[in-house]
């Protein structure tokens, strides 16, 4: 079964969390994963969002302001093989 989301990846757990907030008062779904190793720079922590949603987060991120900022990712799953992972912006 292939699964397909975003995440975003930051340098500081707090941003993380922070974001994820941010990105829930707005109302976007969102949850904070263990970044796929692939982009396993960082704290260890990103948040996962829909894809569908990609516009309405990126506005949520030019909002807040945060730092500390790696990177938006696409991330592919099929099964058990390794995940597919490409930049966003």
């Amino acid at each position: 079964m292939q699964e397909t989301f975003g995440i975003a990846a930051f340098r500081s757990r707090q941003q993380v969390m922070r974001f994820e907030g941010a990105l829930r008062r707005a109302g976007i779904h969102s949850q904070v994963i263990s970044t796929p190793r692939d982009v396993s720079i960082g704290c260890g922590l990103s948040v996962q969002f829909d894809l569908r949603d990609k516009t309405q987060v990126f506005e949520v991120y030019r909002q807040t302001r945060l730092s500390n900022l790696i990177g938006f990712y696409s991330v592919v799953r099929d099964g058990h093989a390794r995940p597919q992972i490409s930049p966003l912006m």
